[in-house]
């Protein structure tokens, strides 16, 4: 897709439902006793194949576009698939069915698209086995496809070497079945969905600092759950919003959950307007509208405990640091090397392709924003490596770039959010 400066950025914008909500919600709905309704569900291709894997595990679920309805059958409900489970791309997906996998009294064949063939799953496997489980990568890569036979779990207390909470969250799943306890503890806190999730569906489950402790054989039962929008998609509007001149958007109904509210965070440390509207709870998550304009930004530091509350956000925010004054310098982000593309390396080609001044590290990226006498970032010929966030990050960039920018792979943005570009467009013409 062509992409062009734009001198015009105002309007609200409603986006999509959160997409880790959206994935836990037809999981705990599956697992529970009677009838869940999920609304503002995320219709996009990763919560899609979550809805496609308990199907075929035997539950069923009516996808219409004002609801979703799950008609669970209990945690003993699911049944043997009859044929491979494909969770397509989703990384969130494949990790935490894995967990409820390991349980079941029948044998598996979970994989995933080229991409997820690629990611790491030893992550899930370790803490899986030490519980009991007999999971196996087929290929013997520890990638999928993943070979998953049922078995007894025992209650473990578990420290992830990444923190992730599709690792931690797998843990907890599989916790659901074990015969004691099971105790997950971080290094820093990675976002708790699932955690506030189960209890929403009644599971007995227990926090403490970075520590999240579950109980065995709750009686889950069915549920309505309003999602709330995304603010990883929020994301890039907010970043719009902060570097057109003179843009003024509102965007409502977003997520603000602390352990994911790092861009909020990180925005207005860098001189970013942006204020908090009509706050209040959806469920046990919190939600606001986010009212943004134009700001002049500086560098920052991005580093330590505040990366897992924006791992996801980090290549907008990126761009937002090449047009920022000064240097920002993200550390501690090794995690986005193994995303659905390195995006490291991706951004750091692609913004110097935009004429910006970027250097890839182990761990993340230094980025030198231009300076107020400098030129504007250039357009380019931007490769997404099929990574719906890359495409959208510069999707954003081009609205400040001279010239034309040509985003190849761009649809793969239907991973998270099929509007997006629509939704631009229309903040554009407001």
């Amino acid at each position: 897709m062509i992409f062009h400066r734009t001198s015009h950025l105002k309007g609200e914008v409603t986006v999509p439902g959160d997409k880790s909500i959206s994935h836990r919600a037809v999981m705990l709905g599956a697992l529970s006793k009677g009838r869940t309704e999920i609304t503002n569900f995320l219709q996009g291709a990763d919560c899609l194949s979550t809805i496609d894997c308990f199907r075929r595990l035997g539950i069923e679920i009516e996808n219409r576009p004002a609801c979703i309805t799950i008609h669970g059958k209990g945690l003993d409900g699911l049944k043997a698939p009859g044929d491979i489970l494909d969770a397509g791309n989703s990384g969130t997906t494949t990790r935490l069915i894995s967990g409820i996998l390991a349980a079941q009294p029948f044998e598996t064949i979970l994989t995933g698209d080229a991409s997820i063939q690629k990611r790491p799953m030893l992550r899930i496997m370790e803490p899986l086995s030490m519980m009991g489980a007999r999971i196996e990568s087929i290929k013997g890569n520890n990638c999928a496809p993943l070979k998953i036979t049922g078995a007894p779990l025992k209650g473990i207390h578990y420290c992830p070497k990444v923190i992730s909470a599709q690792v931690k969250s797998a843990v907890l799943l599989a916790g659901l079945y074990a015969e004691s306890p099971t105790s997950v503890t971080e290094s820093a806190l990675s976002r708790n969905h699932s955690e506030l999730m189960l209890r929403t569906f009644g599971a007995d489950i227990r926090t403490e600092g970075t520590t999240a402790t579950i109980f065995p054989r709750p009686l889950l039962e069915g549920q309505k759950i309003s999602v709330p929008g995304d603010i990883s998609s929020a994301a890039y509007f907010i970043a719009a919003g902060l570097l057109v001149p003179g843009a003024d958007i509102l965007i409502r109904n977003v997520g603000i959950n602390p352990t994911r509210n790092g861009i909020l965070k990180v925005a207005k440390s860098m001189g970013g307007n942006i204020t908090l509207l009509n706050e209040r709870q959806e469920g046990e998550e919190p939600v606001a509208d986010l009212h943004v304009t134009y700001s002049p930004l500086r560098g920052t530091a991005v580093e330590g405990e505040i990366i897992p509350a924006l791992i996801d956000e980090l290549p907008i925010l990126a761009v937002m640091a090449a047009s920022a004054e000064g240097t920002t310098v993200i550390r501690d982000a090794a995690e986005l090397k193994v995303k659905e593309s390195n995006r490291i390396d991706v951004m750091a080609e692609n913004l110097s392709a935009m004429g910006c001044d970027i250097t890839a590290t182990e761990d993340g990226l230094i980025i030198h924003g231009k300076r107020p006498e400098e030129k504007p970032l250039q357009g380019a010929v931007i490769h997404a490596h099929g990574d719906h966030r890359i495409a959208m990050s510069f999707a954003v960039a081009s609205l400040i770039a001279e010239g034309e920018t040509n985003i190849t792979d761009s649809e793969c943005v239907v991973i998270s959010y099929p509007g997006f570009y629509e939704d631009l467009r229309k903040l554009c013409r407001g």
